[in-house]
């Protein structure tokens, strides 16, 4: 026999961590390979996550509603020692002795911080200067709903190993009356650090709507990404009049000998595919000083879900893809969408990210990049404006279907020339549109 750690799988290229919903399996019970263990939800989609062993449950390492991180260990199996023998087996899980010696040798080699409350190499984890806590996403969670910032719970007593914060820590001292609320720092910090500041403001009086889940991992991610990423946005104006008068005569004919709706989002998709090809260091993302210049040519597409919030299934190998394929790859993801039947798999992988705001009636609008992606594209809405056109006459003014396109892209590594000629050739192809195209 052998005991086998089965670890938070990886459910999405941007997710770094899933809460929990519920164990479908107990302590005790038996579970067999491809049997679903358990339920867990991240900012993007609730998902059932089978085991990918046979095995009795020895030890469940965490309860309903923790927050847990992608790779970490969440419950150990008693196997027969059959499985972990193959080769991919082994790849998503491994004996539990050799990963607890590998963990206490990290804990052991971890040095102590001498600066200020910081983010740690773990995108989840904080040390401080006064001691040796690093803050779990739960403990995190406590704080936020109890206004509690990162010095505040620097100055908590913490009872846990190695001197880590745990959750009966903090509820303990906000029992007592929260005594070093205002306690002064011992390390005096830097004059020319910048520090937010501690504003009161009046939020007023109403009817008082908790977030849902989903909506507080959107508003994380989002604030992360505004937080990571220096956001600039490029704006250009396309006019997508060949486009839309191909579209209106074909759709009848597309629908017939296909049996798929002809929406505008695959041919969207089609002309940024075509535009990612042409700069492909927009379809990137940072690691630390390196950049990632990604192979695949993934297109996500931000979806409104019934419950007004948003979600970004992936067209996978969007370039590849012909006209047809196109088309029924959007219509089953949105159709997905709107029926809350989404996987996992649907949304992973993004490389560049769409967002069709003309479908709200948007003009325009400043997206927030979809991390880790570097750029994100609005797409405003196709309405008809009197232009000057040049024609064999001259100058002229005519009705046509125009669409303001904006880009943000992240500076740190994406500069005005790439972003503003990147948006500029995706209106290109919008407007190079052509109407002769067979169906």
């Amino acid at each position: 026999m052998s005991k086998v750690e089965f670890k938070m799988p990886r459910l999405g290229e941007s997710i770094t961590e899933a809460a929990i919903i519920t164990w479908f399996k107990n302590v005790g019970d038996t579970i067999e390979e491809d049997e679903m263990l358990l339920e867990v939800a991240t900012d993007k989609v609730d998902s059932e996550v089978p085991s990918n062993v046979s095995g009795v449950i020895e030890e469940i390492l965490y309860d309903a509603n923790a927050v847990i991180k992608i790779g970490e260990t969440i419950a150990i199996i008693k196997t027969d020692g059959k499985a972990s023998s193959s080769k991919d087996k082994s790849k998503k899980s491994t004996v539990i002795s050799s990963e607890v010696e590998k963990s206490a040798q990290s804990k052991t080699t971890k040095k102590k911080r001498t600066v200020t409350p910081s983010v740690a190499k773990d995108s989840n984890s904080f040390s401080v200067s006064n001691s040796n806590t690093f803050f779990s996403p739960l403990i995190i969670k406590i704080a936020k709903e109890h206004h509690i910032s990162f010095e505040e719970l620097a100055r908590i007593p913490a009872t846990g190993h190695e001197g880590r914060l745990r959750k009966s820590d903090v509820f303990s001292y906000i029992e007592d009356g929260r005594p070093y609320k205002f306690a002064q720092p011992v390390l005096q910090k830097d004059p020319t650090a910048y520090r937010i500041p501690q504003l009161s403001f009046d939020k007023g009086k109403g009817k008082v709507i908790e977030m849902d889940r989903m909506r507080q991992m959107i508003a994380d991610h989002m604030v992360y990404s505004k937080h990571t990423s220096p956001h600039v946005t490029a704006y250009v104006e396309a006019d997508l009049t060949n486009m839309v008068n191909w579209r209106n005569e074909n759709k009848a004919v597309f629908q017939d000998k296909y049996g798929e709706r002809l929406t505008f989002t695959p041919l969207f998709v089609e002309a940024v595919a075509k535009a990612v090809k042409d700069f492909p260091n927009i379809n990137a993302s940072v690691d630390g000083k390196n950049i990632i210049v990604k192979e695949d040519i993934n297109i996500g597409m931000a979806t409104a879900l019934p419950s007004g919030n948003l979600i970004v299934p992936v067209v996978k190998n969007a370039d590849a893809k012909n006209l047809k394929e196109l088309a029924e790859n959007v219509n089953e993801l949105v159709n997905k969408a709107r029926e809350n039947n989404l996987k996992a798999d649907d949304i992973k992988g993004s490389t560049f990210t769409i967002s069709n705001v003309g479908t709200f009636g948007s003009v325009m609008g400043t997206p927030i990049i979809n991390q880790p992606e570097v750029a994100i594209l609005a797409l405003g809405i196709i309405k008809k404006r009197p232009e000057v056109i040049t024609t064999e006459k001259g100058d002229e003014i005519a009705i046509r279907s125009m669409m303001y396109l904006s880009l943000s892209f992240d500076h740190r590594v994406v500069d005005g020339f790439l972003g503003g000629s990147f948006v500029r050739r995706v209106a290109d192809y919008f407007e190079q549109f052509d109407v002769n195209r067979k169906i």
